[in-house]
């Protein structure tokens, strides 16, 4: 496996197909991609911001499962079990 040329297609992937996608849920507010080499691989964090949680998602035990869409799957070694939250904290 090319773990660059997956990166490549997984980032594709990301700006073209996923994060267009979700701008269109309620409450969306914007995303960040972060991407480093790391060693032999390729690591990604995603960062999304919400003004409010949809509906669809807003159990905890939902919004701790992470959501891999399934064109990504075959593109990754591995990923987080959970996805993790956090509150805005604003600093003046």
């Amino acid at each position: 496996m090319d773990e660059t040329k997956d990166a490549d297609e997984y980032d594709r992937l990301l700006r073209d197909e996923i994060l267009l996608g979700i701008h269109r849920i309620k409450g969306y507010g914007g995303s960040w991609v972060l991407r480093r080499a790391a060693g032999d691989e390729v690591e990604f964090v995603t960062v999304t911001t919400w003004n409010s949680w949809p509906r669809s998602r807003s159990s905890p035990t939902r919004r701790a499962r992470p959501v891999i869409h399934p064109n990504a799957a075959h593109l990754l070694t591995r990923h987080d079990e959970q996805s993790v939250h956090f509150d805005a904290a604003w600093v003046p």
